[in-house]
Order: structure tokens, then sequence, then C-alpha cells
């Protein structure tokens, strides 16, 4: 696998305090889009989306729902009802990564997430919430070739993903799969074009991009805006 986070065979419950106490943290901080991310917990029955959908509630109540939030969530082990609760949260984007290819997926990712369980995660929140915008991220260098990024890009469209990152894989550790090849910039920049042809509101790629790329916040801040008017 590529992640180099480790696993806790016996995690803990969620800090029950956690929610407040990371809205009170953000609130304070006098900025106006926030990225949240959460480790996968497959050992909770709802995956542990109760807790997200709760913290990112206490964040749009501390700030006046003026705060957005974006939320780079695990895919709940293709429990849709989790998915739809993180999206009915208040939410405003709702990040979920493909990592790779589909092609590669069995060896780049941990069994249990499929490239389909992520697509079918991502489809399913902007069903249950049409107006929330979506967004994944693909990890280039691990062994894919161009009908593959071509696929998976066309592919995540069909989900009704509007935002699209691309970066370079690298390897965090010896233990971790290699580098199969850095993917020079030019080749970063024609993806980009492509990604907008196919649609995409917004594409960042390039070697340093990574899914939260701040570069792209501001420019999801202006999409999320312009719907929240429309819609008002």
């Amino acid at each position: 696998g590529f992640c180099s986070v480790k696993t806790s065979r016996a995690p803990p419950p969620p800090n029950p305090n956690e929610p407040e106490e990371t809205a009170a943290a953000v609130a304070g901080w006098g900025v106006d889009y926030i990225v949240l991310t959460m480790v996968d917990r497959d050992d909770l029955p709802d995956g542990g989306s109760a807790h997200v959908a709760e913290t990112i509630a206490a964040i749009k109540r501390h700030t006046d729902n003026k705060m957005l939030v974006e939320c780079l969530s695990g895919d709940y082990a293709g429990k849709l009802a989790s998915v739809e609760e993180v999206a009915r949260s208040g939410l405003d984007v709702y990040a979920h990564n493909i990592e790779t290819v589909e092609r590669l997926t069995p060896t780049v990712r941990d069994r249990r997430a499929t490239y389909r369980q992520s697509l079918a995660s991502l489809e399913h929140a902007r069903a249950t919430v049409p107006d929330l915008v979506t967004k994944s991220s693909i990890m280039l260098g691990v062994g894919e070739n161009d009908a593959d990024i071509r696929q998976a890009m066309r592919d995540l469209r069909a989900a009704g993903v509007e935002c699209l990152t691309l970066g370079q894989y690298l390897q965090p550790d010896r233990q971790r799969m290699k580098v199969s090849r850095y993917v020079p910039p030019e080749e970063f920049d024609a993806w980009r074009v492509e990604g907008e042809r196919l649609g995409f509101k917004y594409v960042a790629s390039g070697p340093f991009v990574r899914s939260s790329y701040r570069a792209g916040e501001f420019y999801l801040k202006n999409i999320v805006q312009s719907r929240k008017g429309a819609t008002a």
C-alpha cells in the first residue's frame, strides 16, 4: 500500500468532546474555509459518520454558518447511510479520494477499499444533496497508463464529481510501494486541460499537488458561494 499511517488494532472510542472543542478552536482562527479529514474507523458501526457530522454541524453553529467546510472522508466501508449522514450535516464540499485508477486499486489500496465503492460513495453524496460540491484525487506514478487515467476521470464525472486533483505519488518509507515513475510537469498540465475538457469545474494538477491543495480552496469557495446564492 501507499499510506504510512499506522493502524490500531483496538482504537479508543471517539472523544465525545471533540466536535465542540474542534468547532471552538477553528472559530477563533479567523479563517473562512477549513478542511477536515479523518482516519477510517471501520471498528465503529457507522464508520465514524455521526462523529464527523456532529463536528461539521458544531463548526457551522460556532461560526454562524459563515465558515465553509470541506471534509475529506473515508468510504465508510460502503455504508451509504453513513455517507448520507455526513452529506446532510451542513457540509459544503464532500471529498473522497479514489487514489488510483481501477486496474491498480487492488494493489495500491487496502483490499476493503474498492474503486466502485468509492465512486458509489461520491455519487450518493451528490444524490443526497444535489448542491453539494464533490471532489476526488488521483495519485500518478504508481503504474497507471494514459487510458487508465482517462477512464478514471470519466468515471468520476459520471459520478457527478466536479473537482479533481492529480499529484505525484512519493514513497513515504521503505516499507511502502515504490514510485513507478516521476511524471513530468507538462504531463500534469495536459491532464488539467483534459479534465477541464471533460467538464470538471476545477482541476489542480501538478507534481506537488495534494488532495487538499490550497490554491483550490479559493476556487471552491467561489463555487460554493455562487451555488448558495443561486438557491437562497
